[in-house]
This record gives C-alpha cells, sequence and structure tokens, in this order.
C-alpha cells in the first residue's frame, strides 16, 4: 500500500511532507512525496518560504508515478496557482483519488501561499477531490464566508461539500469535526488544552489518505482520522504531534 503526498517541507519536521511520511509509516503506507516549496520555519514562525518551479514539481510526479502504481495521494502547501494548476493537470492525468489540505497560512500565522490561492483551490483543485479537509480559517477563506461558530461551520460545510466531501476540523472551535458528503454529519469531539499542534492539519489529511487507501469509505477515513489526530495531539512534545503513538499502543 503506498500513498504521495505533494506538498512543502518544513525543516523542524512538524508539519508539511515530513508529518505526511511519519503519519503514512504510522498507518502502515508506504509514503512517497513531491516537494512544491521550502520553507525556514520553526513551530513558533516562518521566516521565508522559496517555491519549486512548477515544471520541476510536475516532473517529480511523472517520475515517481512513472516507477510506482499509486492510486491515492494528498496535497498540502502547493503556494502558488501555478502549481495547483500543474497539480490539477498530473492528478487528472494519472486519476489520482485526491485529498486536499488547502494550507495557505502556517498555525503560528506566517503565510504558506500566494494571493488569490484560495480561489485557485476552489476552481482547479477542488472538483477533482474525493475529500477535503480544511480548518475554520481555511474554510472561511474558500467559501467567502464569516466562521464563528458551529452553526456556521455546518452551513460552509454544505457549501463546499457540493463541490467535494468536506470535513471543516474542529480544532479551532469546539473540537468537533463537521462532514458533508451528501448529507452533514458531526464527528463529536472535546476542544484539547494542548500546545502540540504543530502540522495538526497535516496529519488529519495524511491519516484519512492512509485510510482510504486501505478501502475504507470516506467518512470512516475522516472518523479514524481525527481520532488518530486527537490521539497524537495528547501524545505530541516541543509543541508538535507524535504521528507515531499508535505503535506503541
Amino acid at each position: 500500500m503506498m500513498a504521495l503526498s505533494i506538498a512543502g517541507l518544513d525543516p523542524s519536521g512538524g508539519a508539511g511532507i515530513l508529518a505526511d511520511v511519519k503519519t503514512f509509516t504510522a498507518l502502515g503506507v508506504y509514503p512517497t512525496t513531491v516537494v512544491t516549496a521550502l520553507t525556514a520555519q520553526n513551530v513558533s514562525r516562518v521566516a521565508s518560504v522559496k517555491a519549486v518551479d512548477p515544471d520541476f514539481v510536475a516532473q517529480q510526479i511523472d517520475l515517481v508515478l512513472e516507477e510506482e502504481d499509486i492510486q491515492h495521494a494528498k496535497t498540502g502547501m502547493l503556494y502558488s496557482p501555478k502549481i495547483v494548476k500543474v497539480v490539477a493537470r498530473k492528478v487528472k492525468e494519472y486519476q489520482l483519488n485526491l485529498v486536499v489540505d488547502p494550507v495557505m497560512v502556517a498555525g503560528s500565522g506566517g503565510s504558506l501561499s500566494q494571493a488569490n490561492m484560495a480561489g485557485s483551490l476552489k476552481k482547479h483543485l477542488l472538483p477533482l477531490a474525493r475529500l477535503a479537509t480544511p480548518n475554520i480559517d481555511e474554510a472561511a477563506k474558500l467559501s467567502k464566508m464569516v466562521i464563528k461558530d458551529e452553526k456556521d461551520a455546518c452551513e460552509v460545510a454544505v457549501k463546499l461539500g457540493k463541490i467535494c466531501p468536506t470535513v471543516v476540523t474542529g480544532g479551532h472551535l469546539d473540537g468537533s469535526d463537521i462532514f458533508y458528503e451528501n448529507s452533514l454529519k458531526k464527528i463529536i469531539g472535546k476542544k484539547l488544552d494542548s500546545i502540540n499542534t504543530h502540522g495538526s492539519g497535516c496529519t488529519y489529511s495524511a491519516a484519512a489518505t492512509a485510510y482510504m487507501v486501505k478501502g475504507l469509505t470516506i467518512e470512516e477515513s475522516v472518523r479514524k482520522a481525527s481520532y488518530f489526530t486527537k490521539k497524537a495531539i495528547v501524545n505530541g512534545s516541543h509543541g508538535t504531534l507524535n504521528q507515531y503513538w499508535s505503535l506503541k499502543d
């Protein structure tokens, strides 16, 4: 079982491709990667970002899929509309089952994208996705709606869910996730009192991808990814998650 992560590199190891690799590995899925951007960051701040040339992103995808029979992929930080378009073209070409984590801003507040990323993701990538996993800030940008409470999150989940199945993750609300695929469902949770949240969105989307690789339905994958991520936060340290908690149980 294999999966592909198309995302940025966080040298601190807490988020981005390294978080995806750790999550895939913890869940028994072999990781392959395509790097879209390099960042100078740590848990507290993002200093700078250097995007990879879109043609090189395409070449990475081609070379990985030339050798490996991969059916499932996830995206994280894509940084620019040009990279979004390239990835969308390759998703169509290889008919990948795609999970989109619409990364635009780091948890520390630093920008991880150019202008108009929300519009580009919504236009080019979400219509191709099997699942989107925005947090409330990302969901607000994609929907152009304000999210102040769970009721707002439900409205946004329905709106985005008409483009592709969508889970609005609840870490910034009361801890419950709002999932829409033909109907609205609430995945009950509680807000965790922890600083170990750097990379939680990456871990959530990677876990959902891994469970889909294993043949679970989208809803089952989301529910298990929600549980996995919460356990990873609880077992984390130094501001980041511990994606290997499941191997120690």
